[in-house]
């Protein structure tokens, strides 16, 4: 069976664009997820990219036309300037690792929901009701949001540095144990044409 190391970032609008597309493919082959939320700045920083606000304008014009294309592509509501964007990810990425570890509701569903409050609900997911929402939402006790900050931290920190020995340097990120990797919610077919041998 197929496992696959899933890196992202909570503020990322592609991973947002990304749905529930890795949940369906790694349902379909039967592959194993393990979620891990990064500070994308940091990685940027690691692997030669550039934050967004430092970006050259003519890249900045281009993910401005992009975003709103691929949102109506999939049928998804997208604010490409959200209220609260950029915040501290931390918080909700603290939740999702927590979630994770303590097992019982739908991890998929969570970080979708964390990435559904930022890009499409105008809600500030570095505050503490909105990630309490976003994990009951998901199925998970909603006091996770309180609970292992300082593991939360140490495995945030570790995933990073996982990330930059894996070769990742964007969001979302695909790494299979086959070895093959697969950057952009625009991969996500030929992540799942791999799992399937065709590819």
């Amino acid at each position: 069976m197929a496992h696959i190391d899933y890196y992202f970032s909570t503020l990322s609008p592609f991973a947002y664009l990304a749905g529930d597309g890795l949940e369906r493919i790694a349902a379909r082959h039967g592959a194993s997820l393990t979620y891990k939320p990064l500070d994308i700045m940091a990685l940027f920083a690691r692997t030669g990219g550039t934050a967004p606000a430092e970006r050259h304008p003519s890249r900045n014009a281009y993910r401005a036309q992009d975003l709103p294309r691929q949102a109506k592509k999939r049928g998804m509501d997208m604010n490409l300037k959200p209220a609260h964007w950029p915040t501290n990810p931390a918080p909700s990425s603290y939740a999702i690792i927590a979630a994770q570890k303590a097992g019982g509701g739908d991890v998929g569903a969570l970080v979708q929901s964390v990435l559904r409050a930022c890009w499409a609900e105008e809600r500030d997911i570095a505050e503490d009701a909105v990630v309490r929402e976003c994990l009951e939402r998901a199925g998970f006790d909603p006091g996770l949001a309180d609970s292992g900050l300082l593991s939360g931290a140490e495995t945030y920190a570790a995933n990073l540095e996982q990330a930059v020995e894996a070769g990742v340097f964007g969001a979302p990120f695909y790494v299979v144990d086959s070895g093959q990797m697969f950057w952009g919610q625009d991969r996500l077919e030929d992540l799942d044409l791999h799992l399937a041998g065709k590819l």
